[in-house]
């Protein structure tokens, strides 16, 4: 079975530096607790990959189209079909004062943004600090023990696998000819995070449905609870 542009399917996976075996990521809980690098915080699990879509390098996006559910690989990419080769014009040496204008105090390590680009702190030493905006791994020879777990084929599947990728899962999901409404309740957490994790899911839609013209939003919200005021003390 071969899979096509903009299918959806899920994956488990561990990525490494091929020469040191550093464990870059991984899907599965237990490979995290036996490198050391289990996060409370991460979400373990299959992960949705949509081919085509640039959430993955590359040379994975090729080779996952040649797979079918079930088989599992190990694949070693070279940089240019991972995260790249390393470009020394993407280090930069820039004054401590720039940062401090915008209270930021650098530390090496720290991840900073510079105009539209991500970029590490590798250095802050004489008022001056060296960024480098190369990604972390370029350069480097990427392996990947993965196993495609399933297909997404039903249009609410796929909606709720983008929803919890971009971190807005919908409460209901409903669907009429083209157009798509999305259901979050009052007990959805509606911050600062949550309206942009809603519109790159709509995007997404939009972006990797074709079959899906408009997008509906509906949305519960509840007054909050007035706390009791203390009563008063008697004289």
């Amino acid at each position: 079975m071969a899979f096509n542009e903009n299918d959806f399917i899920e994956v488990d996976y561990t990525a490494k530096d091929a020469n040191t075996k550093e464990i870059i990521t991984t899907t599965m809980e237990a490979e995290a607790k036996k490198a050391g690098i289990d996060n409370k915080e991460a979400k373990y699990g299959p992960t949705l990959v949509v081919l085509g879509a640039n959430n993955v390098i590359k040379g994975l996006d090729r080779e996952l189209r040649k797979m079918s559910i079930g088989e599992e690989k190990k694949l070693t990419f070279k940089p240019e079909d991972a995260f790249g080769q390393r470009d020394e014009q993407l280090v930069r040496v820039m004054p401590l004062s720039e940062f401090r204008s915008h209270d930021i105090n650098p530390y090496p390590g720290m991840q900073v943004r510079l105009e539209d680009v991500m970029a590490t702190v590798k250095s802050v030493n004489s008022g001056r600090v060296v960024v480098d905006a190369n990604h972390p791994y370029a350069g480097r020879e990427i392996e990947y023990d993965i196993k495609i777990i399933r297909q997404l084929t039903e249009p609410k599947s796929k909606i709720s696998a983008l929803g919890k990728a971009y971190g807005a899962d919908p409460t209901d999901v409903s669907i009429s000819g083209k157009e798509v409404s999305l259901h979050y309740d009052s007990g959805y957490k509606k911050d600062a995070e949550y309206f942009v994790s809603k519109a790159s899911l709509v995007a997404a839609i939009l972006t990797y449905m074709k079959e899906f013209e408009k997008v509906e939003i509906k949305e519960d919200y509840t007054r909050p609870e007035k706390k009791n005021d203390a009563p008063a003390e008697k004289a």
